[in-house]
């Protein structure tokens, strides 16, 4: 299986990703899901996996810009919602083994997934 990695193009964090998978020669498709969307089963898996709380990110401009209320009393399906209306709110980039995931950026982790 190709792994998949899903983001946006335009995060630092998901080109050092690229760039890492590209020098390693790892052989990926990449999902832009500010494009082609995500959809409710993904996140729930990685929410499922991760935790809602590593896969909504909280730090960045689109998810600090909602109002108050949306940000309170936050649980996995509010969480998911909130990242289906605006995918940008899912923390990057997040790659697809096939039978795990892993969520972010860390060379060390990335190099031990495919050791």
């Amino acid at each position: 299986m190709t792994p998949t990695l899903y983001g946006i193009p335009n995060c630092d964090t998901v080109k050092k990703a690229r760039v890492w998978l590209d020098q390693h020669g790892v052989a990926y498709a990449f999902h832009d899901y500010k494009k082609a969307g995500i959809d409710r089963a993904h996140l729930e898996q990685w929410v499922a996996a991760h935790g809602w709380e590593t896969v909504l990110n909280r730090a960045g401009t689109t998810f600090r810009a909602l109002p108050d209320g949306d940000k309170a009393d936050l649980d996995a399906g509010k969480a998911i919602g909130l990242m289906l209306a605006q995918p940008s709110m899912i923390k990057r980039p997040v790659l697809d083994l096939g039978g795990r995931t892993l969520v972010g950026f860390k060379p060390e982790l990335y190099a031990a997934a495919f050791a």
